[in-house]
């Protein structure tokens, strides 16, 4: 189901620019920091479980050090024809957003996007998708040059990739391996999709 106008024009004014048919999808920073930090403090006591304090703690330093800065002189000098910063909702909302703001379609290869191994770790434990977790700190980004653009990020400490492109269908498809599904429009919340915790009603 489509958009009405009034929410298609909200959700185009949390992107900056516009993605265009050929444009390269770039990841800018870790996905998932946010939302790893948030389940490490709410589910300290089942992690230490299965992980020592100090992998924990020191995990928690690590990502937050890992986390992208909006306020980055970077990101006002770069050459890109959409970008925005994944705060609201993973990965995979920012990405259905970014699509449905441009009105075209995705091919994406899942196993392409940074991850930190504690993301990855937690998220095993907890039984959690990494990229439906709330994921301030990475940027995700739509630009002509994709390798370009990682080049120059790389030069400047922040790892990224291309993760896919985006085409003039309808179909937003995500890879993983021999697996191909449709990205579907985001409903869930970091405190939905955490086991045990309450839940509340709401969009990405």
């Amino acid at each position: 189901m489509k958009l009405g106008q009034q929410a298609l024009e909200a959700l185009q004014a949390e992107i900056t620019g516009k993605i265009y048919p050929g444009d390269d999808l770039v990841v800018a920073g870790e996905t998932g920091i946010s939302g790893t930090l948030e389940l490490v403090c709410r589910e300290w006591d089942k992690l230490r479980t299965y992980f020592s304090e100090s992998f924990l703690r020191m995990g928690v330093e690590t990502l937050k050090n890992c986390m992208i800065s909006e306020e980055d002189v970077f990101w006002k000098e770069a050459g890109f024809s959409a970008l925005y910063f994944t705060e609201n909702g993973g990965i995979l909302s920012g990405l259905w957003k970014m699509a449905e703001a441009s009105g075209v379609g995705m091919d994406v290869d899942l196993r392409r996007i940074p991850i930190r191994q504690e993301t990855i770790e937690v998220c095993e434990r907890l039984d959690v998708d990494p990229y439906k977790l709330e994921a301030k700190g990475s940027v995700l980004i739509g630009t002509a040059q994709g390798d370009a653009l990682v080049r120059e990020l790389e030069a400047h400490g922040i790892h990224a990739a291309v993760i896919g492109y985006a085409d003039s269908g309808n179909d937003r498809l995500l890879h993983s391996g021999e697996i191909t599904r449709y990205l579907e429009r985001p409903r869930l919340h970091l405190t939905e999709i955490i086991p045990g915790k309450d839940r509340k009603d709401g969009k990405a």
